[in-house]
């Protein structure tokens, strides 16, 4: 009796001070990548095929089932616990991210996965990510060390070194992406913009340096050149297919379970969830999901707007901007205005490893918007 009591109490607190629009955004676009992957992936296959198969789906809901679960934790520390822990989290998934050369597994030429028990092909960078968000800000600001540039340097270190592991696997839509959230975080914390274009500029001269001179690193240029004339290479085919998808959908789509792209192209309820959806629903469908997440993105940074905490800014303003550039990468992968990188689409794709880091993202933000208790 006792425990129930304590359950309610310690759920009422939470429910009292989570901000609920934002929470239940967060749900809402978990339910359509739920929705999306029945109608869309299993079960009219499942009803064509007569394979009464609904695993894919199935799959899908436990991961968002641990996913809210991982929400509430997150969102229901305290706030310097959250900090504490989140520095012993990033260590412990650095330690994943460096296991990967020696024991990942190999998926079409990327070692980018490590096989868990429970957790099958898990991608070690997916929980580095929010961590890594912490462990720059809780930096910059510090009040143990005074020197900005160390800071700057220190946590520049720090991700270089990851942006490195991950080049290696090779991952370069991940590389950006941790390499943007570093800059996207020193630049709110007041960076000078000159230094900013100073570093990029140095860092692209590397990049060319690195896919022009390095073999390991050819495809990416060979990459490029598909994507800049499409005679030149096969590397465009998944776009291309996308691509086309999206125009056959139209405004409105095919109807549910018309859409041929999830048979044609691997991985597209992944890399491509946003093609498959247009498909079948129409370009409509797209408008509103992006609206979601236009909603979601204001109602976070509003929140930010009003925070007086430089650590909680910095955090939230990394945060919704990972998810942010997230989504435009996906998108624009899938209307070929970037080349093929295999991001996943925030809260909507298919994969463990994606859902948990959002749930963790999700999670932390709902923790920092709660309504302050004096």
């Amino acid at each position: 009796m006792q425990s129930k009591n304590l359950l309610y109490r310690l759920y009422y607190g939470w429910w009292k001070n989570i901000d609920k629009f934002i929470f239940s955004l967060i749900i809402l676009l978990f339910l359509i990548g739920l929705f999306f992957s029945l109608v869309s992936t299993s079960l009219i296959v499942s009803d064509k095929l007569d394979t009464n198969d609904y695993s894919f789906f199935f799959k899908h809901l436990v991961f968002i089932m641990l996913g809210i679960i991982i929400i509430f934790i997150f969102s229901s520390i305290d706030q310097n616990k959250l900090f504490k822990y989140s520095i012993i989290v990033f260590i412990f998934s650095l330690t994943f991210l460096l296991l990967v050369p020696l024991i990942g597994t190999e998926v079409k030429g990327s070692k980018r996965w490590i096989d868990l028990y429970l957790l099958p092909r898990f991608q070690p960078i997916e929980l580095v990510k929010p961590f890594l968000i912490i462990f720059i800000s809780l930096i910059l600001c510090s009040q143990k060390y005074t020197n900005i540039l160390f800071k700057y340097s220190f946590s520049l270190l720090v991700t270089l070194g990851i942006a490195l592991l991950l080049s290696l696997q090779p991952d370069i839509g991940q590389t950006l992406l941790v390499l943007f959230s570093w800059s996207i975080l020193i630049f709110t914390s007041g960076v000078s913009i000159f230094f900013l274009i100073f570093l990029f500029s140095s860092l692209i001269i590397v990049f060319f340096y690195l896919i022009f001179f390095v073999t390991k690193f050819e495809y990416i240029k060979n990459r490029l050149i598909s994507f800049f004339d499409s005679e030149s290479g096969t590397y465009n085919f998944q776009s291309d297919k996308a691509l086309e998808s999206i125009t056959s959908g139209g405004f409105f789509g095919k109807g549910i379970g018309e859409g041929t792209l999830k048979n044609r192209v691997p991985e597209a309820h992944t890399d491509y969830i946003i093609s498959v959806i247009s498909e079948e629903f129409g370009v409509i469908a797209i408008i509103l999901i992006l609206f979601l997440f236009l909603l979601f993105i204001y109602s976070v940074f509003k929140k930010v707007y009003l925070e007086n905490d430089e650590k909680v800014k910095l955090i939230l303003v990394g945060s919704i901007s990972l998810i942010l550039m997230q989504t435009m990468i996906h998108v624009g992968v899938n209307i070929r205005l970037f080349p093929t990188t295999g991001m996943t689409l925030p809260f909507i794709s298919y994969g463990g490893s994606s859902i948990i880091s959002i749930s963790i993202l999700s999670g932390i933000i709902l923790n920092l918007t709660k309504t302050k208790v004096n």
